[in-house]
């Protein structure tokens, strides 16, 4: 049976308890509890799930976040670390009884190593800042998210963020080395390191991806990559979002590796045109951007294979960038896609399922079905090469029969990408957005083995509650909702 919640006046007095804990800890404009001051901490770029945390702590030392979180446990608090809330599925969205830790202090670089080719920062540096840095030494940190203006890498390690070049060079996890950080009791840890294997349990790829349910990170270790001495991009138009689909496909199979592989769709090529002026073809019912990096005489090769085989696959229009400027400009479409649709829509929800590269045009097709269905438009954009999608659902939030038509959308997404032998998540992380589907995608035993990994970190349950990992209730009310409203049936996913 669930605790009943405390009383406005209970929620009152626990506040006042907290604050006196963690009063002497920080510096007095450091500890926010007024609701103005909380307010603009209700949520992540998941918007449509708000909820105020009882205070946020904003320290500014790894001392500071270790006695934080010590007094925290002491008094049994729940604790939500928090980056630049660039996030999209709700995994910084504040516990109502909770504190959340905000860490955008922590956004210094400490070392770049041009010779090792290593950079070591605080957790609250920006993504592309740390590009910005490294330049000057012909270097950059490779995985590069939309969001990297503002994203923090801390952020970046606890969803395992990717990028428009994460097919070549890349997710977050294979270009990160060192992690540290304190778990929930304020305990210093420490995975990883400058060596290509370190002695014990290899838990870093553990920590990268773990939304901030295992431990807080405070400091990253990241792999830097030459600048390549040219890049060159293809925009490929084609007629039918199949022969774009079965495209990638034949890229991959061709045995080329693009430095970047992304694809959009009409609706969304429409949206991004008419935002930056990228020179997109808007009679293409699809376009791919496939880019080329290295020296100039791979690259010039590297093209020609690819226009090959672009052409063989039914493009109807090809476009190789002329100059640097051109390749920046087809990319700055693609960058701002998520912007673009906030311009045609008062509201939306970014998906990020993945499936296999073979059924690209399966889910498009799938998806525009779906929205027939639930009578909401949908534009899409894709990591082509490795198959992530983010479908953004377009919606108004203030209309409450909108919103409940977008979750299910949102759920059937998911849930057809697991039919089609994909996964819930690619790189925006599970949070409070995706928990329904891990019961679909999960089984009762897999769920549990999750559990248990989380307990051995923090025993209390105390990092990021109620996130990721959906209960075993959960997921059984969750199957007799399927079945109630007519979606995906539990028995038509393996394991169940």
């Amino acid at each position: 049976m669930n605790a009943p919640l405390p009383t406005a006046s209970g929620t009152a007095a626990r506040q006042a308890e907290i604050v006196a804990a963690l009063s002497p800890l920080l510096p007095a404009h450091a500890l926010l509890w007024r609701i103005e001051d909380t307010v603009p901490y209700e949520c992540d770029g998941l918007t449509a799930y708000r909820q105020k945390p009882l205070l946020v702590a904003l320290p500014e030392t790894e001392a500071q976040v270790a006695a934080v979180l010590k007094a925290c446990h002491a008094l049994q608090v729940p604790v939500v670390a928090r980056g630049a809330g660039t996030g999209l599925s709700g995994g910084a969205m504040p516990h109502a009884l909770g504190v959340t830790l905000s860490l955008a202090k922590f956004n210094k670089i400490l070392r770049i190593d041009p010779l090792a080719r290593t950079a070591s920062v605080q957790c609250g540096v920006r993504n592309l800042a740390l590009s910005e840095a490294a330049a000057p030494m012909g270097l950059y940190y490779a995985p590069d998210p939309s969001s990297q203006i503002a994203c923090t890498l801390g952020g970046n390690v606890a969803e395992n963020s990717g990028g428009v070049h994460c097919l070549k060079y890349g997710l977050t996890l294979h270009n990160v080395l060192r992690v540290r950080g304190f778990t929930m009791e304020g305990e210093a840890i420490e995975f990883g390191g400058e060596a290509l294997d370190v002695p014990g349990l290899d838990l870093l790829s553990v920590m990268v991806g773990s939304e901030g349910m295992l431990a807080v990170i405070t400091e990253v270790l990241v792999r830097l990559v030459p600048k390549p001495l040219i890049a060159r991009c293809i925009m490929a138009s084609f007629d039918d979002v199949r022969r774009a689909g079965d495209a990638v496909a034949a890229i991959i199979a061709a045995g080329i590796i693009p430095a970047g592989l992304e694809m959009m769709d009409k609706p969304m090529t429409a949206a991004v045109e008419d935002f930056v002026h990228a020179g997109y073809d808007l009679t293409a019912e699809a376009i791919l951007l496939c880019e080329s990096d290295g020296t100039p005489e791979e690259v010039e090769e590297e093209i020609a294979r690819m226009q090959a085989v672009l052409a063989g696959s039914g493009a109807t229009r090809m476009e190789v960038s002329a100059d640097e400027a051109q390749r920046l400009k087809f990319w700055s479409g693609r960058k701002n896609a998520f912007p673009a649709s906030g311009r045609i829509s008062p509201d939306y929800m970014c998906m990020d399922s993945t499936i296999p590269r073979k059924r690209v045009a399966d889910i498009l097709l799938a998806i525009q079905e779906m929205e027939k269905k639930y009578q909401l438009r949908c534009a899409n954009v894709f990591h082509a090469g490795d198959g992530n999608l983010h479908p953004l659902i377009l919606f108004d939030a203030s209309d409450a029969d909108q919103l409940h038509r977008c979750e299910l959308f949102g759920a059937d997404i998911l849930e057809t990408s697991v039919a089609m032998g994909g996964t819930v998540t690619g790189e925006h992380g599970v949070g409070v957005e995706k928990l329904n589907s891990m019961c679909v995608q999960f089984s009762p035993e897999e769920r549990t083995q999750m559990l248990a990994l989380k307990s051995a970190f923090d025993p209390a349950g105390l990092l990021n509650p109620g996130k990721v990992i959906p209960t075993l209730q959960r997921c059984a009310e969750y199957g007799r909702m399927h079945v109630k409203r007519g979606m995906l049936a539990f028995a038509e996913i393996p394991r169940f």
